[in-house]
C-alpha cells in the first residue's frame, strides 16, 4: 500500500498530501496535511487510529444536508475544531450530480468535466474554500479537509493548495489520481456504486466507475479556469480564495521543511 495511505476500514481515501517537493527547494511536511471521505461508517478502531494524528482542525466541505444525511462519528479522543457550512456547498456531491441523467460513461464523464469547471466559482464552496486556507495559513496543528467521497471537492481544495505553494504539476496530478487506488478501492468502489443506483437504477457498472473514478483531465479543466483568471493563478488565489502573496509565503514557513 502507498504509505501517503492511512489504512482504514469504514473511512476511504484516508491520506496525508504532505511530503512533495516544492519549487525554490524543500519539501511538504508529512503527518500534519491529511484528506479522506465522509467518516460515517467508522468503526471504532478507525476512530482510535483518526485520533491518534492529533488533529486540530477538521474542514468539512459538504453542506448541511450531506452533513445530516450522513453524519460523522468521533472517538473518544477527539478534540479538532470542526469548521462546516452554514447552508450547501453544492446541490449533490458532484459525483451524484454528474450522474443525473448519465446512462453511460461517456455522458458520465462528460458531466464531470462540466461539474469541474464550475468548481473554481462554486459560490456555496467559496466560503469553505477561504476557510480551508485560514485554517492551514493559522497552522495550529495536522488538519484534515474532506468531503463526500473525498475526490471532488477535495480534490480541488488540495490542489489549489499544492499549486499555491510551488508544487509541481506532476506531483499536483499524482496526488489528484492517488484515490483511484488509495486503500481498498474495490470496496469503496461498490459502496459508491450501491449508492448511485439508490438514485440512478438504469447505471450500468462502466458509468458508476467512471462517477466513482477521477481523471487528471477533471482538476486540469478546474485549474485552466482559474489560469484563465485575469492575472492567472496567484489573482485568483488573492482576489478569490484570499491567498495573499504573504499568505502563501506564511504557507510556505508553516508546511515546507529542508529536504
Amino acid at each position: 500500500m502507498n504509505d501517503r495511505v492511512l489504512p482504514l476500514h469504514g473511512v476511504h481515501n484516508f491520506r496525508d498530501y504532505g511530503g512533495y517537493a516544492v519549487s525554490g527547494g524543500g519539501r511538504l511536511r508529512r503527518g500534519v496535511l491529511w484528506r479522506s471521505a465522509q467518516h460515517q461508517d467508522a468503526t471504532d478502531a478507525d476512530l482510535a487510529a483518526i485520533d491518534a494524528l492529533d488533529l486540530a482542525d477538521v474542514v468539512d466541505l459538504r453542506g448541511a444536508s450531506e452533513r445530516a444525511a450522513h453524519p460523522c462519528r468521533r472517538g473518544p479522543g477527539f478534540a479538532a475544531n470542526v469548521h462546516v457550512p452554514d447552508g450547501e456547498t453544492t446541490g449533490l456531491a458532484p459525483h451524484l450530480a454528474a450522474a443525473h441523467g448519465a446512462l453511460d460513461a461517456g455522458a458520465a464523464d462528460r458531466a464531470l468535466m462540466t461539474a469541474y469547471e464550475g468548481i473554481p466559482f462554486r459560490p456555496g464552496l467559496l466560503p469553505m474554500l477561504r476557510r480551508y486556507f485560514d485554517v492551514l495559513v493559522d497552522g495550529r496543528g495536522a488538519s484534515l479537509v474532506h468531503c463526500v467521497a473525498g475526490k471532488d471537492r477535495t480534490g480541488f481544495a488540495v490542489a489549489l493548495f499544492h499549486s499555491a505553494v510551488g508544487v509541481a504539476k506532476d506531483d499536483i496530478m499524482a496526488d489528484y489520481e492517488l484515490t483511484n487506488v488509495a486503500g481498498d478501492a474495490e470496496r469503496r468502489l461498490a459502496e459508491g456504486a450501491a449508492l448511485l443506483r439508490s438514485r440512478y437504477a438504469a447505471a450500468d457498472d462502466a458509468t458508476l466507475r467512471t462517477l466513482m473514478a477521477v481523471r487528471g483531465a477533471y482538476i486540469e479543466r478546474a485549474l485552466s479556469v482559474v489560469a484563465a483568471y485575469e492575472g492567472g493563478p496567484e489573482g485568483y488565489l488573492a482576489e478569490v480564495i484570499g491567498v495573499t502573496p504573504a499568505r502563501r509565503e506564511l504557507l510556505r514557513a508553516r508546511y515546507v521543511e529542508p529536504v
